[in-house]
């Protein structure tokens, strides 16, 4: 038995082949029984944090990274006494071999477990303070939450994209691209001119709030209400139910009217009355519009009712008015109540509005 375990086999020992594989299996079966407790540790530290998070969506976002971690660690450790048989050695390209193969593998994998956690330690954090946020009326704190989220998600992307080329190309290439961005840094720049202004725009919109999600905007010729405030643009659901995206920079650049922040909303109607309308009955309209408008608790104080302009066919009557009403299906309804009471003051007055109309007179055509 000794004879076999102690056979050598490609540089190594069948005893430590059986080792390997015999250690590999009784991690797979116990890694997710010691991955749940490492995470049932985490979160009684992190638990006076948030008290609204539960112990299973702690566990079921750390579970499955800390389980490659623990397999892909015990690999490694275990693997670390073998010696890499001579026979495979094989020169692969340059001076590279097959186990600088191998352990480039081993060092990438290596880096994508701690990414792999880094970024579910980011969505629990941003789970513990969107639960925070919930429990406030401004839906801004959770769009600012998801926005501060991909931001540091993006950032640990970017540092492992540094590490791998680190791993994959030595320290050397990684000096050599940071010089080489202090050289070119204006080139660069100027490249990601656009991006650059529309992240600067992102923040100006999260700090100095002039808008938020939720809120109706009008922008340019695009009106609607915001759904996302993102890193690049911010997405607006318009009127029409389509779905535009504005940049950010354009989005704190233009002016931009925040309808949700209005007070008041103002009504300027002009109403035309045919010219063949008696002064004493075109003041009369004036008189009850005025009253109408006086006696409707939706209309505020300051209201102007008079006679604007006149022309050959029309007179011309102002009537404007303001209302604290903000809802658009309110505010319909009340220019509709107003409109239609006017039509009856119009004619209860025996008072017409304007008709075309074409006199075409014959003549008698002499010889």
């Amino acid at each position: 038995m000794n004879d076999f375990l102690n056979q050598v086999i490609l540089d190594n020992p069948v005893r430590d082949y059986l080792v390997l594989i015999g250690v590999l299996l009784f991690v797979s079966f116990v890694k997710r029984y010691v991955s749940k407790g490492m995470a049932a540790i985490l979160f009684r530290l992190v638990r006076r944090w948030s008290p609204q998070i539960e112990e299973k969506d702690f566990v079921s976002l750390l579970l499955r990274p800390l389980e490659y971690f623990l397999l892909l660690v015990t690999f490694m450790l275990t693997i670390d006494r073998f010696t890499f048989p001579q026979v495979l050695n094989v020169h692969l390209y340059n001076k590279a071999t097959l186990k600088d193969l191998t352990d480039t593998l081993l060092a990438l994998a290596f880096s994508m477990s701690i990414i792999w956690i880094m970024l579910r330690l980011i969505d629990f954090i941003a789970l513990v303070l969107e639960k925070k946020a919930d429990l406030t009326e401004d839906k801004t704190d959770n769009q600012f939450i998801i926005f501060f989220r991909d931001f540091f998600k993006a950032i640990v992307f970017i540092m492992g994209a540094i590490a791998f080329i680190r791993i994959l190309f030595g320290p050397s290439l990684v000096e050599k691209i940071i010089a080489g961005l202090g050289i070119g840094a204006a080139a660069l720049a100027l490249a990601a001119k656009e991006s650059i202004e529309n992240l600067i725009g992102s923040f100006i919109i999260f700090f100095d709030k002039p808008f938020r999600v939720g809120d109706s905007v009008k922008v340019d010729s695009y009106q609607g209400t915001v759904e996302k405030i993102g890193l690049r643009s911010t997405r607006i659901r318009t009127l029409e139910k389509t779905f535009v995206t504005v940049p950010n920079k354009k989005m704190v650049d233009s002016i931009l009217d925040n309808l949700s922040l209005r007070t008041q909303q103002r009504v300027a109607m002009r109403l035309e009355i045919g010219s063949e309308a008696p002064a004493d009955k075109v003041l009369k309209v004036l008189d009850d519009i005025r009253s109408l408008l006086q006696n409707n608790s939706n209309v505020l104080p300051g209201f102007t009712v008079n006679l604007n302009d006149f022309t050959k066919d029309t007179y011309i009557v102002q009537v404007i008015f303001n209302t604290y009403i903000i809802d658009g299906n309110q505010y319909a309804a009340l220019r509709e109540k107003v409109n239609l009471a006017i039509i009856r003051l119009l004619a209860e007055n025996e008072v017409k509005l304007p008709t075309t109309s074409t006199n075409v007179t014959f003549g008698n055509l002499g010889s």
